[in-house]
């Protein structure tokens, strides 16, 4: 690589990093916390806890459970029902004034399966880890904020690149992971930057690119409902609105015969985002570790309980699916979760270095020294 190519990658490492990395340690910053975040709810009392009963205890109908959200918030629709993964009792409820209504205008509580007694989920309404999550998500900013993050985690994954690039000139002079002690402190942080840098390589990459992905979430739900929900729909398309639904009761129990082998995630009501105005859509999930983030939507007629169309998600949806869990590292437990902590604190080390690098650089009266950053 000649000196020409080189400052040009230079260049482009310099300035995408300089660009993304102020949004970079604000989400390395509220990522950290959401890595345990489970763990953090439990301990700021914002995870709901359910009452002691008996495991033998019977749980409710499903349509009776509909009917004691309804009660516990009058003038509202139940938008979606969920099954909480740590406890089998536990049946997340979204709510909101209307079906279409905007996800972050909706209540979410948990249902007891047993009882139907509400019990707050102060986590996913407002609490500190709802914080964290938002800023992580979208800063508070909706579409608008996803799509600049998107942007951000697109430069990151050039800067990574770009620094990988430069790493193997950079290193020719240099035995691997030597860190030159003897010399200024901007050397030392330069050869920490690199050393750093080049270890968590891998890990940014997923990390960057499945970010980019999940912010772009909202766009590719749209394009699943414009394009395959649709097509599921489009016999429905001059059937008049709907004036009754049947009862829940047996929608579960219905999915389960299209879909063997699999369990429910959630069920989507007539009316929201992932169903239609004419179908309960149950969304069912793999029984792996792996295949538990993979769905495929059932969808029922609400008025007759019939199962009109099954369909595997696009593979847009799929890889949407993956990343959110894969992101936050969700796939491998406790040691998978120290790990991607360990990893982030890393690249909060790597993201404030080179902003030192540069101010150090850029504020030096002396002569700028020939080392290559990376």
């Amino acid at each position: 690589m000649n000196a020409s190519t080189i400052r040009r990658w230079s260049a482009v490492h310099t300035w995408t990093s300089l660009i993304c990395t102020l949004f970079l340690l604000m989400l390395a910053i509220t990522g950290l916390p959401l890595i345990f975040h489970h763990e953090l709810e439990h301990l700021l009392g914002e995870a709901p806890e359910l009452r002691q009963m008996p495991a033998e205890t019977p749980q409710l109908d499903l349509q009776q459970l509909v009917l004691a959200a309804e009660a516990h918030r009058p003038g509202e629709v139940v938008q979606y029902l969920g099954w909480d993964e740590e406890d089998a009792n536990g049946v997340v409820t979204i709510m909101a004034a209307t079906a279409g209504t905007e996800p972050n205008s909706s209540h979410t509580f948990m249902l007891d399966a047993r009882t139907g007694e509400a019990v707050a989920m102060p986590a996913a309404n407002g609490g500190l880890m709802m914080f964290f999550l938002r800023m992580h998500v979208d800063m508070f900013a909706g579409l608008a904020g996803k799509l600049l993050l998107a942007f951000m985690g697109l430069l990151f994954v050039v800067a990574i690149i770009s620094g990988a690039v430069l790493y193997a000139p950079f290193m020719r002079r240099l035995q691997f992971g030597e860190v030159r002690r003897q010399r200024s402190p901007r050397t030392r942080w330069l050869d920490l930057h690199n050393l750093i840098g080049i270890v968590i390589l891998t890990w940014a990459l997923v990390v960057g690119v499945t970010g980019v992905i999940s912010a772009c979430a909202d766009l590719l739900i749209s394009a699943w409902r414009t394009e395959s929900l649709a097509a599921m729909v489009a016999p429905y398309r001059d059937v008049p609105p709907l004036t009754e639904r049947a009862p829940v009761s047996d929608v579960l129990t219905i999915a389960a015969s299209a879909a063997p082998g699999m369990q429910p995630d959630f069920i989507a009501f007539p009316g929201t985002r992932f169903s239609s105005e004419h179908h309960y859509s149950v969304f069912m999930k793999g029984s792996t570790h792996l295949t538990a983030h993979l769905w495929k939507p059932v969808l029922i007629d609400a008025r007759t309980l019939e199962i009109t169309a099954v369909s595997t998600p696009p593979w847009y949806m799929s890889a949407l699916s993956l990343s959110q869990p894969l992101h936050f590292g969700d796939y491998g437990g406790r040691p998978m979760q120290i790990l991607w902590a360990l990893l982030d604190g890393l690249t909060i080390v790597v993201l404030g270095s080179g902003l030192y690098l540069w101010w150090v650089r850029r504020r030096s009266v002396a002569p700028v020294s020939r080392e290559v950053r990376v």
